[in-house]
């Protein structure tokens, strides 16, 4: 058991016969004779729809085990990802939704952290930062500032806006929750 206060970022919890995942968390201690507060943002791991709520500092919410494996993808259609896993080559199924948007991102053999809470995968671990390759994209406008932008496809079919002085077949970083262009890649494609 863990109090409200002891909540954090990737907790899994179970509250009136739910299990959450805590994304965000704040605590106010209280005053005098006023107990603190924590302000939780939870995703309920069964319908993946988000809750925010204040509980009283001394609540009692029963700790769910989050596993955390590491995983390769496989292959994903309309309705399913399939991912393996590299030790048992035990294949496990995980519905696009709980993948979320970011399932084109996910190219065959890409190895990733998968969290499973009892025995059932609950989210996949994307890292903020991706190296992707620019398929297709317009040649530089001289005419233009060096601070203009121009669109790109990436491979995935993802456009993003990249600076004017990157080509076709480069390789790019990419911040993945904003989906905007950071630099160049290092090395190519590792």
């Amino acid at each position: 058991m863990i109090t409200a206060s002891q909540l954090r970022p990737g907790t899994a919890i179970r509250h009136q016969g739910q299990t959450y995942k805590v994304t965000a968390v704040e605590y106010h201690p209280g005053q005098g004779k006023m107990g603190g507060v924590a302000h939780a943002r939870l995703q309920n791991l069964d319908t993946g729809t988000f809750w925010e709520h204040s509980f009283r500092s001394e609540l009692k919410f029963e700790e769910v085990p989050l596993q955390k494996r590491p995983m390769e993808f496989l292959y994903g259609d309309a309705d399913q990802c399939c991912f393996m896993d590299p030790e048992s080559y035990e294949q496990t199924e995980i519905p696009r939704a709980v993948v979320g948007e970011r399932a084109v991102f996910l190219e065959a053999g890409t190895k990733i952290g998968v969290e499973f809470v009892e025995s059932r995968p609950v989210s996949v671990l994307f890292p903020d930062v991706l190296e992707v390759e620019i398929a297709d994209t317009a040649p530089p406008m001289h005419m233009q500032a060096d601070s203009a932008f121009k669109p790109a496809k990436l491979s995935n079919g993802v456009e993003v806006m990249v600076p004017q002085f990157v080509k076709n077949g480069d390789w790019i970083r990419l911040d993945l929750e904003a989906r905007k262009y950071m630099d160049r890649a290092r090395t190519k494609g590792t």
